[in-house]
């Protein structure tokens, strides 16, 4: 029988311990970390991601703020609003979020914000620190998804771990994370260009899916008490819900689950560690520059 890895009970569990940290603040008279967030177009996905990311700032007692751009505007205009929050001395961190429309030069937007304020932990900058084991901003969902293994108390010393998929979000900086001390896992990535990526799969003894393509780790793939991380979330049609659409991972969830010593469902898995790791940075950046 698989144990389920319930991301959303976990993250209200950091959540608290978060808000007690803020209620101690507040008692010394110390203001609270503001987060800010830019949010360009009305993409559905990233609407709700940054609605639960504000809502998740009320509930530890974070000041949030979030600025919405229209779809239209150009790579120069949303340089100026990163110089801005970059400068206000008020904004402890923020974030933009991605995807941006396809015209916006990404990888500008992501190097124009300040290494300090760099929350979600995309700059280079912070990328490098976490290469070379300096103290840095984590990306937040290889955080939150690093976070989790440790608190269910997976072992990882050792273990052969895939991970499916080679973004610069989570593909890549995980696979540093779970190879580097205190994780010490034998780590390969595998992608679209891998040779035989089934019999890569099923050797793993702990996979992580996140290449955002429905439904495809089958059961045939996973070995027996492998530990199975969904990254996955992709909206599909259907039926059953009112929305007349719904989350699926990359995880054939029931076909794979009985397979497994460990699984993520989705929702509920990876999504929830993901923002908490953001609150985790956030009240680190705070903290750092009340110390400065």
């Amino acid at each position: 029988m698989y144990t389920l890895i319930d991301g959303k009970r976990t993250a209200s569990e950091i959540k608290d311990e978060i808000a007690a940290r803020v209620a101690e603040m507040s008692g010394k008279g110390i203001k609270a970390p503001h987060l800010a967030a830019i949010l360009v177009g009305n993409d559905g996905s990233s609407e709700t991601y940054v609605a639960n990311k504000v809502r998740d700032c009320k509930e530890v007692g974070f000041k949030s703020t979030l600025i919405r751009l229209a779809e239209e505007i150009t790579t120069d205009e949303l340089l100026t609003h990163i110089r801005l929050l970059n400068e206000d001395s008020g904004v402890d961190g923020f974030i933009v979020q991605l995807p941006l429309p396809r015209h916006i030069d990404e990888a500008r937007i992501i190097e124009a914000i300040d290494p300090a304020k760099d929350v979600d932990g995309f700059h280079p900058v912070n990328i490098g620190k976490m290469v070379t084991g300096l103290r840095g901003y984590l990306p937040a969902t290889p955080f939150g998804i690093a976070e989790l293994i440790t608190r269910y108390n997976i072992e990882t010393e050792g273990k052969n771990c895939v991970i499916i998929g080679r973004s610069n979000i989570v593909g890549r900086p995980l696979s540093i994370l779970l190879s580097q001390k205190g994780m010490d896992a034998t780590v390969t990535v595998v992608h679209s260009k891998t040779k035989n990526i089934d019999d890569i799969i099923q050797k793993a003894e702990i996979v992580v899916a996140a290449m955002g393509s429905p439904h495809f780790v089958k059961a045939d793939m996973i070995r027996q008490g492998a530990v199975v991380i969904d990254v996955g979330t992709t909206r599909i049609p259907s039926k059953d819900t009112k929305s007349g659409w719904k989350l699926v991972g990359d995880v054939d969830f029931e076909q794979v689950a009985p397979k497994c010593s460990f699984i993520t469902p989705v929702p509920g898995g990876v999504g929830p560690m993901t923002r908490v790791a953001l609150l985790i940075n956030t009240l680190a950046a705070a903290s750092l520059r009340r110390q400065a």
